[in-house]
């Protein structure tokens, strides 16, 4: 049983889509659609940067998801596999829950580029540049993480002890979880590590701090986008990243995704629950970033990342 994996903020790059577009009409197409949709060059973008443009909240997400649907596309027509017969549920990390949802005819590709340009916007203005950040422990589970947070929140400085947001953005695997807050409190954080018998943390290269209550002002934004679109009920079930569930219907689905702005991306227990539900393949499309959370979280669990031509027809012989 397989199950299509889709990946979230993190995994774009320079040059993403060129060779597959050069390779594939159907290819080419998506990325034209697009383009059109958010009236922006965004593959030119894509396939030539500059980096520094490419990296912005705004662009990173509709990129990824398109270079994502892209390559499901050219397996589907091209390979003749249809999606809701070779794969039992999807799954997407932050954004990726988008990317999802467009492959499972939830919402249709324009729309769902759409979505995501106004939720990057969002994100990225919900917190002044500097305010927030983000930190990824290593050699952390999920309690020594929660520990960790709880203890940084304090801040050391305030006559009124007031607590700044620091909790958990991502729950990516047994030996990763991301935090996300205020910087004083991840800074804090990162000088704690060793007492909590976190292996170390990292800083992470980003413009916002995703995936805690600092996100509210997003999160209110994107109820209103998505109030004004119609959310189709999936051609199979999506594992969610706030409940690490499979869900089916188009209105709890809609309020995940606004859920999800200020929630914790569980996509450790999402992969045990397509384990759990007898998922023996995951197939990561756009990226390569998923497939080895998966090996690390259920390590009997085939998982592969589908980027090149190469890698596509390779899966039309195993599926």
């Amino acid at each position: 049983m397989n199950a299509f994996i889709f990946p979230g903020q993190g995994s774009q790059s320079v040059g993403m889509g060129k060779a597959l577009a050069a390779a594939s009409p159907v290819a080419r197409e998506v990325f034209e659609e697009v383009d059109a949709a958010l009236g922006q060059h965004l593959f030119a973008l894509m396939t030539d940067g500059p980096e520094a443009e490419l990296q912005l909240t705004a662009n990173a997400q509709p990129a990824i998801m398109a270079n994502a649907i892209a390559t499901l596309r050219v397996l589907e027509r091209e390979g003749g596999v249809k999606l809701i017969e070779k794969a039992a549920f999807v799954a997407g990390h932050s954004l990726g829950e988008y990317s999802a949802l467009c492959a499972a005819g939830a919402v249709n590709l324009a729309t769902t580029a759409k979505l995501l340009r106004i939720r990057g916007d969002a994100m990225q203005a919900a917190v002044p540049v500097g305010i927030g950040a983000m930190a990824a422990l290593l050699g952390a589970d999920l309690d020594k993480a929660r520990a960790l947070a709880a203890a940084a929140a304090p801040s050391p400085d305030s006559d009124d002890h007031r607590l700044d947001v620091c909790t958990i953005a991502n729950d990516n695997d047994p030996g990763q979880v991301v935090i996300s807050g205020h910087r004083t409190a991840i800074e804090r954080a990162l000088t704690l590590t060793k007492e909590f018998g976190i292996k170390r943390g990292v800083l992470l290269p980003v413009s916002a701090p995703f995936h805690c209550p600092l996100m509210a002002p997003a999160a209110i934004a994107m109820a209103e986008a998505l109030s004004e679109i119609a959310l189709n009920a999936p051609l199979l079930p999506v594992i969610t990243n706030v409940t690490a569930t499979a869900i089916s219907e188009a209105d709890a689905l809609k309020h995940l995704l606004i859920d999800q702005i200020t929630g914790t991306v569980r996509w450790r227990e999402s992969v045990l629950a397509m384990a759990d539900a007898g998922v023996t393949h995951c197939v990561e499309f756009g990226g390569k970033v998923l497939a080895p959370m998966v090996k690390r979280t259920v390590p009997d669990l085939a998982a592969t990342s589908i980027i090149t031509m190469d890698d596509i027809e390779a899966l039309m012989k195993d599926l």
